[in-house]
């Protein structure tokens, strides 16, 4: 352990251990995956659950209506009691404990999620299993890093290292798995941290392959290839097509969202039931639409084989959009990147039926776009054009078609970046006021806590009290819990070298003075940080 805290990511030791994660974290996500299988199989009936909404059309409207009631019923029961807000942690949270919380995620939570997602997802429930899979991968280097009392830069790298194998191990795709960690949790590319994560993400796909076989997820039948590069631009419009498709679905979940907690809040109604009440929008929708069950590999590879027609893909499209929004903005749990993959699906479907009607004599197969669509959406959710652009790649094995998908994934990603705070993960921590989004100079302040800053009064350097108690008469004054995202506006309106910082009792009771905040050493300690972060961001 000495020679881990000396040497950290560098040393020989942390690859070990970063294979160690890689396994526990593959293997959890491949038992994860089983047992969506097992129990969805189950209660539905289906043998093939990459067909299960041909099997479930054949089944019985109340048996559809049932199951989702059932599911988010079960689920409300496991939030409301293991978490404290009823809601499901995902790769949000873990963006956020990498940024603010050295690595570390909520385990207790991060277990119930987990299990409440499989849930959800194995009763009709339209979203994904990557989300959860990540913040469980992340449950598991919390756990190695309490046990090597890591500094933040290890356990960053150890999350970076569980995040990798589980999406690895979720989608058969170690490059996107290893640059999904780097690219949309540690949010950057340091060369110590690569070697570590390469490793992790690589046990994962073995674990993958010892189960489900070296396949590709979707299967493309023919051969897709440019007619003659031509067809470029049309890609770009594609990109901007998908790109304003990808902020409609974020925005429409965030909506489902408000409006529940707005009703819920409205009605009075206990947190457990409103995921039951997602559940049976979600089965009344089904009864009609079984398309929107689960993860939707059906409809995808419809889409991606061009089994579709142009009608059902809009339609399918819009359809999708509802039922995440109401899985999701229920409380119900599950991820969003196979959801964007469905619907980026459709929607190049759709535009390259139209491309390719309009000009039969200068384009390829309307299957192509779709291929591209698909990354497009996904990359534009995610904030991960160069990961999704090479998951797409893995997941269809299609490598013939790199220019198509680029070009569509650039202008969606820089469209969507611009309509939202750069991603959905990052746009659901801003709307919880945790500036992530904006880089470490954002939420830098938010790690410092005024107390441990302060200086208090027998400092041999302490501010007069005096003119402390005369600044609290003007208003001019912080709490000691409060962190320097808070005090530096202050420093700016008071235009005042030091703040006083106190606790405020009753309305009858005077203020306690601790001691006070000097603007130097909040500065200090914030350029610190920023130095330590861009050491860490280039080592």
């Amino acid at each position: 352990m000495s020679v881990m805290k000396r040497e950290g990511p560098s040393g020989i030791q942390f690859w070990f251990i970063a294979l160690a994660i890689g396994i526990s974290a593959g293997s959890v996500a491949v038992l994860f995956r089983l047992g969506i299988i097992w129990l969805q199989s189950t209660l539905y009936g289906s043998e093939d659950i990459r067909m299960l909404h041909s099997f479930a059309a054949s089944l019985s409207w109340y048996h559809i209506l049932v199951i989702p009631i059932i599911g988010g019923l079960i689920v409300g029961l496991i939030l409301d009691r293991f978490t404290n807000d009823g809601r499901v942690r995902s790769v949000a949270e873990v963006i956020e404990g990498s940024a603010l919380n050295e690595g570390r995620v909520e385990v207790r939570a991060g277990v119930a999620s987990a299990l409440a997602s499989m849930i959800t997802l194995s009763t009709g429930g339209s979203s994904g299993r990557e989300g959860p899979v990540v913040h469980l991968a992340a449950v598991i280097s919390t756990g190695m890093s309490r046990f090597i009392k890591a500094d933040g830069i290890t356990g960053r790298d150890l999350l970076g290292c569980a995040v990798a194998a589980a999406v690895s191990a979720s989608f058969n795709a170690p490059i996107a798995g290893a640059l999904f960690a780097l690219e949309v949790v540690l949010r950057h590319f340091a060369v110590h941290a690569f070697a570590p994560i390469v490793i992790a993400s690589v046990a994962g796909t073995v674990i993958n392959r010892l189960v489900f076989g070296d396949i590709a997820e979707f299967g493309l039948p023919i051969q897709n290839m440019l007619a003659f590069y031509v067809e470029l631009p049309a890609f770009l419009l594609l990109g901007a097509v998908c790109g304003l498709i990808s902020v409609v679905l974020m925005r429409a979940i965030f909506w489902a969202d408000d409006v529940g907690t707005f009703i819920q809040d409205g009605l009075r109604l206990p947190r457990f039931v409103r995921p039951a009440v997602a559940g049976a929008l979600l089965g009344g929708l089904a009864i009609f639409y079984p398309h929107i069950i689960g993860v939707g590999y059906e409809t995808t590879s419809a889409a991606l084989t061009g089994e579709l027609l142009l009608h059902d893909a809009i339609v399918f499209v819009c359809l999708k959009v509802v039922a995440v929004a109401i899985t999701i903005g229920g409380r119900m749990g599950g991820g969003v990147f196979s959801p964007s993959l469905m619907v980026g699906a459709l929607t190049g479907l759709a535009f390259g039926i139209i491309a390719t009607g309009i000009f039969p004599g200068a384009s390829g197969s309307a299957t192509l776009y779709a291929l591209a669509g698909m990354g497009a959406v996904a990359a534009a959710v995610l904030g991960a054009p160069i990961s999704t652009t090479l998951i797409v790649f893995e997941l269809t094995g299609d490598w013939q078609t790199g220019l198509a998908v680029m070009v569509a994934v650039s202008l969606s990603s820089a469209i969507s970046s611009r309509l939202v705070d750069r991603s959905y993960f990052l746009t659901q921590l801003e709307r919880r006021n945790v500036h992530v989004a904006a880089g470490p100079q954002a939420y830098l302040l938010t790690k410092f806590r005024v107390a441990n800053i302060m200086r208090d009064m027998d400092h041999k350097r302490a501010a007069p009290e005096d003119q402390c108690w005369e600044l609290i008469g003007e208003g001019v004054y912080i709490d000691g819990n409060a962190t320097l995202e808070q005090a530096m506006p202050i420093f700016e309106a008071a235009n005042q070298p030091f703040i006083p910082v106190v606790t405020l009792g009753g309305e009858a009771d005077a203020p306690e003075l601790w001691g006070a905040l000097f603007q130097v050493d909040a500065l200090k300690a914030m350029n610190k940080a920023l130095a330590e972060t861009a050491a860490e961001e280039h080592s």
